[in-house]
């Protein structure tokens, strides 16, 4: 059976306009907890309680919002599309396709308060092919060949399931860019990502540790006339 990559039937409850409308209050609630030296999670615990949100709507909110010290610092490290013309870029491959996936899979994505996009798709370690997956790799694909890289390396969690598989999908599709490409599988790929310039990635962790990053989902999603749901 095919799946619709971070799609579950109560999305259309847990976000609707009431919904979004209640979730945003608790995120300025959320916010000045962080801000004030809180830890993310238990704010959203504590907030969540109060406004009976759901799992999905409090993840939801987790992953959309950061402190105003995080902002700033995300914000002097971006690096846009014509930066990386004959650069090397550094991709969080799953991170990265998944999210293309749920994007061409009409699954909802979320804008989040430092530009980001990111979605809800939990995989805690298990992974298949869908069909969405091969546009996700031609889309990343002509984005960088668009942006004139010189080279391209994807790394892969060699935990999650299929990541031999996943390389083996991008390899054959890549193969007709011009770009060179490293696709390796790793154990640790957000430490290896620590340090690095030009990484493509949404998450949290890595953004706050590599050097410089390139929003590159925002602008498929731009592409694409695709808006995001904002919950703050």
């Amino acid at each position: 059976m095919n799946a619709k990559r971070g799609y579950v039937p109560e999305d259309e409850r847990n976000f609707s306009k009431e919904a979004l409308e209640t979730m945003r209050t608790a995120s300025r609630h959320i916010f000045y907890l962080i801000n004030e030296g809180y830890d993310l999670k238990q704010a959203s615990v504590f907030v969540g309680n109060h406004f009976m949100l759901s799992e999905r709507q409090r993840l939801a909110i987790m992953r959309s919002l950061a402190t105003d010290s995080q902002l700033r610092l995300r914000r002097e490290k971006q690096v846009s599309l014509s930066h990386i013309a004959g650069q090397e870029v550094w991709i969080d491959g799953f991170n990265t396709i998944i999210t293309l996936e749920v994007l061409f899979s009409d699954s909802i994505l979320f804008s989040c308060m430092d530009g980001t996009i990111r979605d809800l798709a939990a995989l805690r370690g298990t992974y298949r092919l869908i069909p969405e997956t091969s546009q996700a790799i031609r889309l990343l694909c002509d984005m960088l060949r668009e942006a004139k890289v010189r080279k391209v390396n994807i790394l892969l969690d060699q935990p999650v399931s299929n990541s031999g598989r996943l390389k083996a999908r991008i390899a054959d599709i890549a193969e007709a860019y011009s770009f060179d490409l490293d696709i390796q599988v790793k154990k640790d790929v957000d430490r290896e990502l620590y340090g690095k310039e030009n990484v493509i990635t949404s998450d949290s962790i890595i953004l706050d540790h590599c050097v410089s990053w390139l929003n590159l989902m925002e602008e498929c999603m731009r592409r694409h006339g695709i808006h995001g749901i904002r919950v703050w």
